[in-house]
């Protein structure tokens, strides 16, 4: 297949997805919680678990439509970390539309991400055949495993001797483990070998390792137009990125002053940023001075070479699959993600 026609395949994936989720029907008796999900829900996004999810299957002999709801159950419960991630970073947008809890409240906001999260166990359980129990753990493992790394996530705020270890453990967690259930309930459904649905579930692991340090990387060499936030952005709020820990690692003199200033966040509000989000003057001039350093102490490079690595391990246990048109397919979307710039 070429690249038109994967991408022809992925958005059909996507639109299929789309459609299934307008069947989820939450709260009917709730207007302001019906209408919230409804919201969230129909706030677009890549649907990339899903596509995942469904080639997965297709890898292993599946068929599309018999791993259509499990694919919408994944959605579903990633929106539900969206709402509250924006609820406990007090976000104001999300998708380019006002996040739930600034829309209607912060009580709302909680109860929307609370009603998703039963509506993606209900549509699993519309998911054919009798391997409910099965299909319902893995997706408990993977919301267990999303809440431990947001909290890791939410230490290391207050932290300024985090490790790169303490990083790849946090991300594994909080990034590659929803993608990681995707890819291993695709395996489970379309009847995947032991062995497979094992290479499946590494397989989205690393690729969400591989897609968190891109994310690191776009956040100071990307384009705020297609990137959809404001470049320099993590680095404003001291976030415990791969670049900034390495910088910590490496970087001496006023430069080890200058990453120790963003690590303790000692002007992440009022001096870089205003208190409704603007960045001044000085906040742009500290962005441009940190990924200064991130090229010079070599930070930025190393950072491209852990996502090249990681994207080649990932690829790698996609060998242990018969090779089929999902199975490329899966490669293709694995290197899209990436390689992506926005």
């Amino acid at each position: 297949m070429t690249h038109d026609a994967f991408r022809r395949r992925y958005e059909s994936i996507r639109r299929r997805t789309d459609r299934r989720l307008l069947r989820v029907r939450p709260a009917p008796g709730a207007p302001h919680l019906r209408d919230g999900c409804r919201y969230v829900l129909d706030g677009g996004g890549k649907r990339v678990r899903s596509a995942l999810l469904i080639l997965s299957s297709e890898a292993v002999g599946g068929a599309a439509a018999d791993a259509l709801s499990a694919a919408a159950a994944v959605e579903i419960l990633h929106n539900f970390t969206l709402v509250h991630d924006d609820v406990m970073d007090n976000a104001d947008a999300r998708r380019g539309r006002p996040t739930v809890h600034r829309k209607w409240s912060v009580n709302d906001a909680l109860l929307v991400g609370d009603e998703l999260l039963g509506a993606a166990y209900e549509a699993l359980l519309e998911t054919p055949g009798s391997a409910h129990r099965r299909l319902a753990g893995v997706l408990t493992q993977g919301l267990l495993d999303v809440c431990e790394g947001q909290a890791l996530d939410l230490e290391f705020e207050g932290r300024t001797d985090v490790s790169v270890k303490e990083y790849f453990r946090m991300i594994g967690k909080k990034t590659g483990s929803l993608i990681a259930t995707a890819t291993e309930l695709g395996g489970l459904v379309g009847g995947g070998t032991r062995s497979a649905v094992a290479a499946l579930r590494r397989f989205g692991l690393r690729l969400g390792s591989a897609f968190q340090v891109q994310d690191d990387l776009l956040d100071v060499v990307g384009d705020s137009r297609d990137f959809g936030k404001t470049i320099g952005g993590d680095i404003l709020e001291g976030k415990k990125t791969y670049l900034l820990l390495r910088a910590a690692e490496r970087a001496e003199g006023d430069d080890r002053r200058l990453v120790g200033r963003v690590l303790r966040k000692e002007g992440s509000r009022g001096e870089w940023k205003t208190d409704d989000g603007a960045v001044t003057p000085e906040g742009r001039a500290i962005v441009e001075r940190v990924k200064d350093v991130y090229v010079r102490c070599g930070v930025a490079e190393e950072a491209r070479r852990v996502v090249q690595r990681t994207t080649r391990e990932a690829l790698s246990e996609l060998g242990r699959l018969p090779r089929t048109s999902a199975r490329e397919m899966l490669r293709w979307l694995a290197e899209e993600l990436v390689h992506r710039e926005s």
